[in-house]
């Protein structure tokens, strides 16, 4: 069996760089976290999907 995945381009929050992340959108929901390629700090990103859209959140990980 072979999974999809999807492709999403997102801005790490604290150096501004734009990154590619590579997304599974057959979990509903997921959160984790993911060190900027550039500036190697802590990003917390947030997956959902709801009715095939799939919407994702990154965010900086001291941010509440």
């Amino acid at each position: 069996m072979r999974l999809s995945t999807e492709s999403q381009d997102a801005v790490c929050p604290y150096c501004g760089e734009r990154m590619e992340l590579v997304l599974d959108p057959s979990i509903p929901f997921q959160e984790y976290v993911e060190d900027c390629y550039v500036c190697c700090r802590p990003i917390v990103v947030t997956v959902s999907v709801v009715e095939d859209a799939l919407t994702v959140d990154v965010r900086a990980e001291d941010e509440v």
